[in-house]
């Protein structure tokens, strides 16, 4: 896999030891079992696959770049590049502003930008809609554009199935700006409609079915479908893509409800379902597949915590916390700093975004076990911190610098 340039700051030799020493003992990658990093009284069991995916590294690498190559320019990101908060703030002190926050309302106004502006395209894409109006002051976005491949392959397969008569059911955050880019892209193309959850999903089969009446639908699903959209017909065939960062047990849950709803109505078997059904398993990315096997695999040894890292409003990290919660205590921070003593940490409620303070959350016992894993956009740099922190809590037998020898 292609090796990016990014930024020292954000690497760091402990990680990077212990994931190519796993690479080397690991080259296919079906090995999820966690890292253990033994420090005697504690014991940190590091996920597997975690930490900067494909898309996130191609997307800083074009972001540092283009600073670089453009002196004296005005350079704006559309919204967040990543949902981390230590890389989107290096970028602001790198002189880079925000045209839109993560949910889309303005913070600069189009009409501020000119042709000598350069504008980039964040990792979850952008919609159609946006790309016309920066074409239209002059502003080419093909060279500044960091939307991640896996998220253009899912925009591919829309594309693939609308040539064939199918609609699109989205599985994926109504505002998250990947769904907005994925919606936008869709319905270009075919009727398109978003669905957030399984809850959701089973009310919109009941007007597959017909249980339900059809205008009660335009109310339910207002701001989720697409221009037109006729729910009489335009779910008589369709296939289910995603935003790339969903848990992918539930995309799959969701894709299987509705076939199942599609091969009953119309009495299709395994065999004819394509009839009405389109095959697009292959959109779910690689890395939210690993991260979350992974975490599956890490809840089996037995541990007394979790720890998850990762921007607040990060999807995947969300989902990562999600799992961990289902087993174990869990907190969700953003940084080292936010782990405030040994009997303090402020974390993070994945559902609400508000953060809280608990205390004694390190259970008394010798020695103690914690899991950690980070989502895709975090920083390993900010991995380290936490170990490094959660370390210092107790006498332990080796020291950071130990440990990279060991994996060396």
């Amino acid at each position: 896999m292609k090796q990016f340039a990014v930024p020292n700051i954000y690497r760091s030799e402990l990680i990077s030891a212990i994931k190519n020493k796993r690479k080397r003992e690991d080259k296919l990658k079906k090995d999820f079992s966690p890292t253990l990093l033994d420090f005697g009284a504690l014991k940190i069991f590091l996920a597997r696959h975690f930490g900067f995916c494909y898309g996130v590294e191609n997307a800083i690498e074009i972001a540092f770049r283009t600073v670089n190559e453009n002196p004296g320019k005005r350079i704006f990101l559309l919204s967040e590049m990543i949902h981390n908060p230590q890389v989107n703030t290096d970028l602001k002190e790198k002189g880079i502003e925000f045209l839109q926050d993560t949910q889309g309302k303005q913070l600069i106004s189009f009409d501020d930008l000119s042709e000598n502006d350069v504008v980039l395209i964040p990792a979850f894409g952008t919609t159609i809609e946006i790309e016309k109006i920066l074409h239209s002051k002059g502003i080419q976005t093909e060279k500044y554009n960091t939307t991640c491949p896996f998220v253009e392959k899912v925009w591919n397969r829309s594309a693939q199935i609308a040539e064939k008569g199918y609609s699109i059911v989205i599985h994926g955050k109504p505002k998250h700006e990947e769904t907005r880019a994925t919606f936008s892209h869709a319905s270009s193309q075919t009727p398109t409609v978003v669905v957030n959850d399984m809850h959701e999903t089973i009310e919109l089969s009941k007007y597959i079915t017909g249980e339900k009446p059809a205008e009660e639908f335009y109310k339910e699903f207002a701001g989720r479908y697409s221009n037109g959209f006729d729910i009489t017909k335009d779910l008589q065939r369709f296939g289910v893509v995603n935003q790339t960062t969903q848990l992918a047990t539930d995309t799959q849950a969701i894709s299987e409800y509705l076939k199942q709803v599609a091969k009953q109505k119309y009495h299709l078997s395994d065999e004819n379902i394509e009839e009405r059904f389109a095959d697009t398993r292959d959109t779910l990315c690689y890395a939210t597949n690993d991260n979350q096997t992974a975490v599956t695999a890490l809840l089996n040894t037995g541990a007394d915590l979790a720890i998850v890292i990762g921007g607040y409003n990060s999807s995947n990290t969300s989902h990562l916390v999600e799992l961990c919660e289902e087993k174990l205590p869990t907190y969700f921070i953003d940084s080292a700093e936010k782990i405030i003593s040994p009997t303090e940490i402020l974390h993070c409620n994945w559902r609400t975004k508000q953060e809280y303070l608990t205390h004694d959350f390190l259970p008394s016992k010798n020695p103690l076990s914690i899991l950690i894993t980070s989502g895709a956009s975090c920083p390993d740099a900010v991995v380290e911190d936490v170990i490094e922190k959660l370390a210092a809590f107790f006498n332990a037998d080796k020291n950071i610098e130990e440990l990279i020898n060991e994996f060396i």
